[in-house]
C-alpha cells in the first residue's frame, strides 16, 4: 500500500461571460486540463462582467450558467462555476480566487486566460492579487510568438498552445439571430438550452461584443 502523502488538488479557473459557450471554450479548457494535469477546470460564469457591462445587453446569469452546465455535463474534469453569480455584483477574479482559497485551502490555483486578456492583465481589478493567488495560464494559437512580453509585475505564467478555432460568441449570437446553422460550433446540450428558452433570437443580446 502506498504511503505517499495527500495530493494537493490542482484547480483551473477559466472565467468568462459564456454568452453562449462554444467549442472553442471547451477545447481550451480540455487542453489546459491535460497539459497541466489539473484535477478540475472550472468554467466560471461571470455575474456582471465589469469589462463588458454597458457595451451590450448580457444574457441573464442563470441562463448562461445553465448553458455552461449543459456544455460540460459529459466532459470529465470540467465543471460549471456559479461562485460569482452567488456572490452577486460585478465579478472580479481576485475575489473569486480568494473564495476558492477559503473553500480549498490546500489547492493550487491556475487562472486561465487568452493571450489578449493576458496582455490587459494590469487593467484587472487588484490584478496583483490574481498573480499572487494563482499561476496565470495563457492559452494561445499554434505558431504565435513563443515568448510574448512578460506579464505585469513579473508574474509567473505558463503558455499553452491550443488549436486556433475561428469561432466567437459574438458570431454565434449573430448566427442565431439570422437563423444560420450552429452545427459543431455549440455543444448539443447548450444548443438545447438556447432553443428551449428561445435565447438571442429577439436580438436582445446585441451582435456587437
Amino acid at each position: 500500500m502506498s504511503e505517499s502523502g495527500p495530493q494537493h488538488p490542482r484547480i483551473g479557473v477559466f472565467g468568462g461571460t459564456f454568452d453562449p459557450p462554444h467549442i472553442g471554450h471547451l477545447v481550451s479548457a480540455i487542453d489546459v486540463r491535460d497539459r497541466l494535469e489539473l484535477d478540475t477546470v472550472i468554467l466560471m460564469v461571470a455575474n456582471i462582467p465589469w469589462q463588458k457591462a454597458g457595451s451590450r445587453r448580457i444574457s441573464a446569469a442563470e441562463d448562461r450558467l445553465d448553458m455552461v452546465r449543459a456544455a460540460v455535463a459529459d466532459v470529465p474534469g470540467l465543471v460549471a462555476g456559479d461562485h460569482e453569480i452567488v456572490a452577486g455584483g460585478p465579478s472580479y477574479t481576485a475575489d473569486t480566487l480568494a473564495g476558492l482559497q477559503r473553500e480549498h485551502p490546500e489547492a493550487e490555483l491556475f487562472t486561465v486566460v487568452g493571450a489578449d486578456a493576458a496582455a490587459g492583465l494590469a487593467t484587472w481589478e487588484r490584478f496583483e492579487e490574481v498573480v499572487e493567488r494563482s499561476t496565470v495560464v495563457v492559452v494561445d494559437r499554434p505558431g504565435a510568438e513563443a515568448d510574448p512580453a512578460p506579464l505585469p509585475g513579473g508574474a509567473e505564467w505558463v503558455r499553452i498552445e491550443v488549436p486556433h478555432l475561428d469561432v466567437s460568441s459574438t458570431d454565434l449570437r449573430a448566427r442565431i439571430i439570422e437563423g444560420r446553422p450552429l452545427d459543431y460550433l455549440i455543444p448539443p446540450g447548450t444548443l438545447r438550452v438556447i432553443e428551449e428558452r428561445d435565447l438571442y433570437r429577439d436580438g436582445a443580446a446585441e451582435v456587437t461584443s
